[in-house]
């Protein structure tokens, strides 16, 4: 009988070429057995990451990586068999057996990590946000195609069953033509709208902090806020103990995370973004502000994405609220906002808060497909060799992510910016453009 060759025979397979012998590795296999597993590395595995881990805890986990002991030491425990590190770097060079990685760092290091892997021939599964920066977002969904890799950004919103029923009434024309959509949020739940304290504190022996800071500037450690800061104010599940950095609180960061709106955009714009197929804005503008951008994102925005009119569709405004912000009671028709929601304008009828909800469409057909859990979906594109069996992968979270971080590019400078989507460059203010590509620190170069 013939046999079909598996993962693991492809790692005895030599194949002679003309420049020699090249080894053929587990990666690049010819298929994969009933039943056989994946070979992953989890890059950190604390807080999302904890959670991730889970998800793929049916794989073979070969490999654990983090810059802090103790989730690391909890995770080997739970995994004896695997492996090691606090620097994942080491973990790339060294782990030759590896089909896959998941990556659950902080936002600064999603890309670089993932970048890296992917030029190894690697699958990824990246947290979201999918980057911390516009650039490296395109560069995520163009090395994911160009590898022919299967990717998903960590968000289930995507493959809900609500947000493709959405979808499907939105296409079909139900509510009419779609001119205005609104997204908020309850977030920031962590600091935001401060200046960095100053000081230094002694680098806790569990922290790698050289490694946490990875390709972001060199930054003293400084552990917590200083007695009587103003920080202190917030209420306690928005101060997360004091701490400054880590863990969790980095999100509110310029050089480390992507404050609310890269937090909550991943999972809620899909309605919108994937429903109307819009592509990148031509402009963001600043509605309202709490305050100046500083090296934290401010306490509260509000922001206005200009979508262009695309084939039949018209111009989209899509307005963005966080810190505390939310659209106006009358047009939701509500007497109090809830904290986070949508909703969705049409000529016709507008559906989400207040209005319509899926369920008043029993009509419209169900056209698109039905996504199992995010996890198994991923594994089982890598097994199928389907680079678009997952519900978010980086060929369509790319061009999302690119087009809500240019809001926090809008931020940054504090006015509006004017996007040429062609040239991938921003024309108005000019001086804007230093934000859409990131300087990695000597060392951490990808």
């Amino acid at each position: 009988m013939k046999r079909t060759l598996s993962r693991r025979d492809c790692l005895k397979l030599t194949a002679t070429i003309s420049t020699g012998t090249l080894i053929l590795p587990s990666r690049l296999a010819f298929g994969y057995e009933a039943n056989e597993k994946v070979n992953v590395a989890v890059i950190a595995v604390g807080g999302r990451g904890g959670a991730n881990l889970q998800g793929v805890a049916g794989e073979n986990v070969v490999a654990l990586c983090d810059v802090d002991r103790r989730p690391l030491e909890a995770a080997a425990r739970r995994f004896p068999q695997a492996h090691i590190y606090t620097d994942y770097r080491e973990l790339l060079d060294k782990e030759k057996t590896l089909d896959a990685v998941v990556v659950s760092t902080p936002d600064h290091m999603h890309a670089p990590i993932c970048l890296r892997a992917m030029k190894q021939g690697l699958h990824c599964y990246c947290e979201k946000p999918l980057t911390r920066t516009v650039f490296e977002a395109y560069e995520m969904a163009r090395v994911a195609a160009e590898k022919k890799l299967v990717t998903h950004m960590g968000t289930p919103g995507r493959g809900s069953a609500g947000t493709v029923r959405l979808v499907e009434i939105i296409r079909s024309g139900a509510i009419g033509d779609v001119t205005e959509v609104h997204y908020w949020t309850n977030r920031p739940i962590w600091p935001q709208g401060f200046d960095r304290p100053q000081g230094e504190d002694p680098v806790p022996n569990y922290l790698d902090w050289n490694s946490w800071l990875g390709v972001a500037p060199a930054r003293p450690y400084k552990e917590k806020w200083p007695e009587g800061h103003p920080v202190y104010k917030l209420p306690p599940q928005r101060l997360h103990s004091g701490w400054v950095y880590h863990p969790f609180v980095w999100r509110g960061w310029w050089d480390f995370g992507t404050g609310a709106l890269g937090d909550i955009a991943p999972h809620m714009w899909h309605s919108a973004y994937w429903g109307l197929e819009l592509d990148a804005p031509e402009s963001v503008e600043i509605v309202e502000t709490s305050g100046p951008m500083t090296e934290m994102f401010p306490l509260a925005t509000i922001l206005r994405f200009n979508f262009p009119a695309k084939g039949n569709r018209p111009a989209v405004k899509l307005y963005w609220y966080d810190g505390g912000k939310t659209p106006p009671a009358d047009l939701l028709g509500v007497k109090e906002v809830p904290e986070g929601g949508s909703l969705i304008v049409g000529t016709k009828g507008m559906i989400g808060v207040g209005h319509k909800s899926e369920q008043d469409f029993p009509d419209v057909p169900q056209t698109l497909r039905r996504y199992g859990d995010m996890y198994s979906e991923w594994i089982a594109g890598i097994k199928t060799g389907d680079p678009e069996r997952p519900s978010c992968p980086f060929s369509y979270a790319g061009p999302l992510t690119m087009a809500y971080l240019l809001g926090n590019i809008a931020l940054k400078v504090g006015s509006r910016i004017e996007w040429d989507a062609k040239n991938q460059r921003i024309t108005s203010p000019a001086e804007a453009n230093q934000w859409l590509k990131p300087e990695y620190r000597q060392g951490w170069e990808v």
